[in-house]
């Protein structure tokens, strides 16, 4: 075999070996997990945490997702993001937040393959102030009735066969941040009502301003016939 036949040879089987690992590294770390976009969230304050479910089967879809919040972080808000084509459920036991389910509608779920996901947006408060990190236990329900746990908690020697999402906690600022969850979504809907009462406003000033020029027009025309026919 010629040296360059040899070195393409190798060049190949190299490439090949390089993409099984990256494969098999890719369906590995395919899991649910929670994601802060932003700051972390502030013990004691409320965060938007998102889950990122990505669907692990190549015949079936995911139709729901549940996510368990511990009794014992004692949260007592949650509030859901719309998803197109998904209903969101929160469950409470004696006032404390213990669970929030998606369900999807028919047609709607995460669509089969190892391709898909769905990201799902919760604001939670007030956060513990006594953990650094938040575990949150979710279970992934396929169309065929399969339900995966993602529940095991962080390990120390390495990733967990099935971890649970979890979010790091910032320690508490001090000045009200880390609330921003909550306040995001309450100055977002205030936003849009002002928007509303502002184009209406325009709409109503812009509607007043052409009837205006209408009647100007209306009066200078009558004013130049009459003094055309006291002319005549």
């Amino acid at each position: 075999m010629s040296t360059n036949r040899f070195k393409a040879r190798a060049a190949v089987l190299g490439s090949v070996a390089v993409t099984g690992l990256l494969v098999t590294g890719g369906v590995a770390s395919a899991h649910v997990t929670a994601n802060v976009y932003g700051d972390a969230p502030e013990k004691g304050g409320y965060g938007a945490i998102v889950l990122r479910v990505p669907n692990e089967d190549e015949k079936v879809g995911t139709t729901e997702v549940a996510l368990t919040v511990p009794a014992e972080y004692g949260i007592t808000s949650a509030r859901t993001k719309p998803v197109p084509g998904w209903t969101a459920e929160v469950t409470e036991t004696d006032d404390v937040v213990t669970g929030v389910t998606w369900t999807a509608e028919d047609g709607h779920e995460i669509a089969a393959g190892t391709t898909s996901y769905e990201e799902f947006q919760v604001v939670l408060g007030a956060l513990p102030d006594d953990v650094d990190t938040l575990v949150l236990p979710t279970s992934q329900t396929y169309s065929d009735g399969t339900v995966v746990a993602w529940d095991e908690p962080p390990a120390e020697d390495g990733e967990p066969e099935r971890p649970a999402p979890v979010v790091t906690l910032a320690e508490s600022s001090g000045h009200g941040h880390g609330h921003g969850g909550a306040a995001q979504a309450d100055s977002e809907d205030t936003a849009a009502a002002s928007d509303g009462t502002d184009d209406t406003a325009r709409w109503l000033g812009g509607a007043g301003l052409a009837l205006g020029a209408l009647g100007f027009g209306l009066g200078l025309g009558a004013a130049l016939r009459v003094r055309k026919a006291g002319r005549s």
